[in-house]
């Protein structure tokens, strides 16, 4: 695959002329407009955001569902496969690039580059679950994953006291006939990603990146130079709405609505992919009693024939430095493809192109479309009931209802497969390298990292080579074999940096 071949310039940044278009203020853009800050100082970085400030959307606290996903708690990351055993393959993978995350983040810090850490903080990771099947299950995905270096410290008990002492509002008032078991891994973490967000963009800005917030994109045409952006200025006082920006690489980070910005694009590779949004809402208390009793992230089983997504879990949440009990998800649908986005957009994405994917998956999981109509309809009692089988002395009183951010799956064509629907995050670039964009969903920002070194390689091959060094100083996982994905630094990002709360 070509790169993009950027002239090195120390010329100021021109309003009409970037070397870098990052489209969408979230964790994606963000990270990547870090990264290039740091690699590359001279060149020209542009962020555009549609709403008035950054982070609002997925990447927004409240709107995402998992924060600090290392397959430490996660079942559907450790399949059981048809003779019993445990497959951990994904969920290896899903740690490495979140230890990939936790050095660059300790990198920044420590090299003077970004301060403050209290955008993540050790929450203990947990799953918790119910009957003799599910504890057996459990056993084995413990005994699996322990084998491999990156879980050895998960522990695992059927004992009703240590969940108690683990997590009391578990146990508390719970039928003591009903088998029970846990598993913990006491240095897991929570990660406030809207505050991380702002941090990474207040530091490319700090080297000379622009960031231009009421700023729409609404249309991408290829040049010879690279892409030109038009731009429509949704500020309430702007002097002029419309202009355009010619940009050598576009990176389009804007969650659900990267898809149509590469539909837009017209590159051949959006070709055939489409995306099936879902809503979802949270139940959420700051009771300061009930908070207090629980410091953990709990994740459950899904219920049989629900997607992963809906896998219910109970978590400490810490935002803007104070802490909440957050609940869910409960299952919803909204054609939006952005929470604040058009009601429009699961319509206007159709193309001739998507079409056999999007009706062929659309047919192969019929009852994930039973299970979305059952969760909307489902009674406010019921849902709370869900809450109560993973705490039963929850009360209606102390908690809230919220609407999370809206996710978008991916659906693509398959050789031999046909239409897919996929649950994880894809990057798309065209060949030449000049514009990439990520789909999808989790485990999302948690591997934000890897996804833009990803980006990195696939859209600046010539370059990727010389920045490799400066990388692995950022990151020793990169340097290899002999190098752990645990290295000091980003042990330290939880251990020494960061305060427990």
């Amino acid at each position: 695959m070509k790169s993009v071949n950027f002239p090195r310039t120390t010329a100021k940044p021109l309003a009409t002329d970037v070397d870098v278009a990052l489209i969408g203020g979230g964790i994606m853009s963000a990270t990547l407009g870090a990264m290039l800050s740091v690699l590359e100082p001279t060149w020209r970085i542009a962020i555009y955001e549609r709403l008035d400030d950054i982070a609002q959307e997925s990447s927004n606290p409240w709107n995402n569902a998992g924060t600090g996903h290392a397959a430490l708690c996660e079942l559907n990351y450790t399949p059981e496969r048809k003779d019993g055993s445990i497959d951990i393959t994904k969920a290896v993978a899903i740690n490495e690039q979140f230890q990939t995350s936790r050095e660059f983040w300790n990198h920044l810090l420590t090299a003077g580059l970004m301060e403050g850490t209290d955008f993540i903080n050790v929450t203990p990771h947990m799953t918790f679950v119910r009957g003799e099947k599910n504890v057996d299950y459990l056993r084995r995905r413990w005994e699996t994953l322990r084998e491999h270096e990156l879980f050895s410290d998960l522990e695992f008990t059927q004992d009703r006291e240590v969940i108690s002492r683990w997590a009391p509002l578990l146990t508390e008032a719970r039928d003591e006939s009903e088998p029970i078991a846990a598993t913990r891994a006491p240095a897991g973490t929570d990660v406030d990603f809207g505050k991380l967000t702002r941090q990474l963009v207040a530091l490319a800005t700090s080297r000379g990146a622009g960031l231009h917030v009421n700023h729409e994109v609404r249309g991408l045409k290829k040049t010879k130079q690279g892409w030109r952006l038009s731009l429509h200025d949704r500020s309430w006082n702007a002097g002029v709405r419309n202009r355009t920006v010619n940009a050598r690489f576009v990176f389009v980070g804007a969650g659900g609505g990267a898809l149509p910005l590469l539909q837009a694009s017209g590159i051949k590779e959006a070709k055939g992919y489409g995306g099936f949004p879902i809503s979802g809402e949270f139940l959420r208390t700051d009771n300061p009693d009930v908070v207090a009793e629980h410091q953990a992230k709990v994740y459950g089983k899904a219920e049989v024939g629900a997607p992963p997504m809906s896998v219910p879990h109970l978590d400490t949440r810490v935002v803007d430095g104070k802490s909440y009990l957050m609940f869910g998800p409960y299952a919803g649908f909204s054609p939006k493809y952005l929470k604040r986005g058009k009601y429009l957009g699961l319509v206007t994405s159709l193309r001739l192109h998507n079409l056999p994917s999007m009706v062929q998956a659309g047919l192969r999981n019929l009852d994930l479309t039973k299970y979305l109509v059952e969760q909307v309809v489902l009674p406010s009692e019921d849902k709370f009931h869900e809450l109560q089988k993973f705490m039963p002395t929850a009360r209606p009183v102390d908690w809230e209802k919220i609407t999370a951010g809206q996710r978008v799956q991916v659906i693509k064509w398959v050789k031999g497969k046909g239409g897919v629907l996929e649950f994880g995050t894809e990057v798309i670039a065209a060949k030449d390298g000049s514009i990439a964009g990520l789909l999808g969903a989790s485990p999302g920002a948690s591997t934000a990292v890897s996804a833009m070194l990803g980006v990195l390689e696939r859209c600046f091959a010539d370059r990727y080579d010389t920045w490799k060094p400066q990388l692995a100083s950022m990151m020793p996982s990169l340097a290899g074999p002999g190098t752990s994905a645990v290295a000091d630094d980003a042990a330290s990002l939880t251990t020494d940096t960061v305060p427990a709360r």
